[in-house]
């Protein structure tokens, strides 16, 4: 008799997951690319998986003129395109498309904020919604205050300690300032108008299985949290690298650069996530606790020690997949003597007694040979007593993959079969797609599903914000003053600088090859 291999589909056990709340979801910027790539898809998989209130409606707000009908369209076409299930359900579809909604209006004109209270008003009666709003602004960070603004002048923003049965929910997306000055700047206005409970910062990194994951393999696994630690890990490395270029964000990340977009919010939450200690229970506010001990923790640099630890980059150009690319300063709204960073290299130590001596070692980049992101954690090498002569020098290591191919992977030393005793590295891999047998859902799913549900655990609080741009804010202010002589110092279709690898290999380790 031969064994068969059953997969588990979470989707199958009603037993998991809570319905969210009836609500209307209203989407400002609704024509821009993050509507049209990310939510939609995500709102129609959530309604495909069963995973949408019972009672919901979703608005768009944009500048753009069009009718509930053309809107509706555009939105079928983009899902078509971009949705990670395919084909479309047309039974799902056919339900989902009477849901939307479109509001015309400029964000600072009062009429399209009175048309869309009473349009409001209507979906409550039309979808039993019951006053319940969550406020997507996929807008420029320019627009936040003065859309946040506008709805609480018109009463579409409310206190839910006043009104108890109902709530009114505001999402933003990062960047969350410009810097320290702005980050403060930006939550002293929001103060004005919401409390911490309505505010939803979301970070889609935080949104991924595998880093959804990270808790559950360190703490509800005995093998791991004993060797979570200073005695036997040497270091860790954390890899985001992106083969595209910056492709039409050139006005945009010459006012950001990679050291804002990439390491701030992304890389922070990574390295608290993978650091922190055990929170007290899996509540939203106890997880932050402890992510945010982290974050103030991490040693703070001098300027010499910036010189040493932290390595910028800029991609000129080279080759990806064979194919000729641009440099960073030929491409389009871009300044041709740009000093702006698309590769940041950083060596961080956590003064904490779990990882004190621990280096973390972080590289981002673009135009680099592969996209992938992942988390690894390098062990300590054992007394070169027994086998000295025969194993490889390879520290034991663990890769949390990130994207793409999602999963575990554990590589350790093993015997080669034969009369000899030679030893040679293996690796144990795990797969989410495989085992599972199910794609895992995309980022923004969970997140819209979370915020719907109220729970603020993957999304970032103030402090969490705050304590990322106090790491931050001594490299941005060094790079400003000193502008780098060797800009592009690195080709299109290489692994960064050189001046990286001599980071690492200053502390005598190396990049991993990925």
């Amino acid at each position: 008799m031969t064994d068969q291999v059953a997969f588990f589909n979470p989707l199958e056990d009603k037993t998991i997951g809570k319905l969210p709340d009836p609500c209307v979801l209203v989407i400002f910027g609704v024509t821009g690319d993050l509507a049209a790539k990310r939510l939609l898809p995500a709102l129609y998989n959530l309604a495909r998986e069963g995973q949408l209130p019972s009672h919901f409606a979703c608005v768009g707000f944009a500048r753009r003129e069009k009718t509930n009908e053309q809107f509706r369209k555009e939105m079928l076409d983009d899902v078509s395109t971009y949705s990670r299930t395919q084909p479309i359900k047309e039974e799902v579809w056919s339900v989902f498309n009477e849901q939307l909604f479109y509001n015309r209006s400029e964000f600072d004109n009062d009429e399209g904020y009175k048309a869309l209270k009473e349009l409001l008003k209507n979906l409550d009666l039309e979808f039993g919604t019951k006053g319940n709003r969550i406020y997507y602004l996929s807008t420029p960070p320019s627009q936040f205050p003065l859309i946040i603004k506008k709805l609480h002048q018109h009463n579409l923003i409310y206190d839910e300690h006043t009104y108890p049965n109902k709530f009114s929910r505001i999402v933003i997306e990062k960047p969350f300032g410009h810097d320290l000055s702005s980050a403060l700047a930006l939550e002293s206005t929001l103060e004005l108008y919401l409390h911490e409970d309505q505010m939803y910062r979301i970070d889609h990194y935080l949104g991924k299985e595998t880093v959804q994951n990270l808790l559950v393999f360190r703490f509800a696994n005995a093998i791991c949290e004993p060797l979570w630690n200073n005695k036997y890990i040497d270091h860790v490395q954390i890899t985001v690298s992106e083969e595209d270029g910056i492709g039409t964000r050139g006005k945009l990340y010459e006012e950001a650069g990679t050291l804002r977009d990439i390491v701030q919010n992304h890389m922070m939450q990574l390295v608290s996530l993978i650091a922190m200690e055990p929170p007290v229970s899996l509540n939203a506010n106890s997880i932050r606790d402890e992510k945010v001990k982290i974050l103030n923790s991490i040693r703070p640099m001098t300027e010499d020690q910036i010189k040493r630890y932290a390595v910028r980059g800029q991609y000129g150009p080279g080759f990806i997949k064979g194919e000729p690319v641009r440099g960073y300063t030929q491409e389009d709204n871009v300044s041709s003597t740009s000093y702006i960073d698309t590769y940041v290299g950083l060596e961080l130590f956590i003064d904490t007694w779990r990882w004190t001596g621990v280096p973390f070692f972080l590289r981002t980049g673009k135009r680099l040979p592969k996209r992938a992101t992942e988390i690894a954690i390098l062990f300590k090498e054992l007394p070169e007593i027994l086998f000295s002569s025969i194993i490889p020098h390879q520290n034991n290591t663990l890769v949390i993959r990130i994207q793409p191919d999602e999963g575990i992977s554990l590589k350790f030393n093993s015997k080669i079969p034969g009369s000899s005793t030679l030893v040679h590295p293996v690796k144990m891999d795990f797969r989410y797609s495989t085992h599972f047998g199910t794609t895992p859902p995309e980022a923004y799913e969970r997140l819209l599903c979370d915020c719907m549900l109220g729970d603020q655990t993957l999304f970032a609080r103030k402090d969490e914000v705050l304590a990322s741009w106090k790491i931050i804010q001594p490299i941005l202010e060094c790079w400003q003053t000193t502008h780098p002589s060797t800009f592009p110092n690195y080709a299109a279709g290489t692994w960064g600088p050189a001046a990286a690898d001599h980071m690492i290999q200053q502390e005598g380790r190396f990049w991993r090859q990925i």
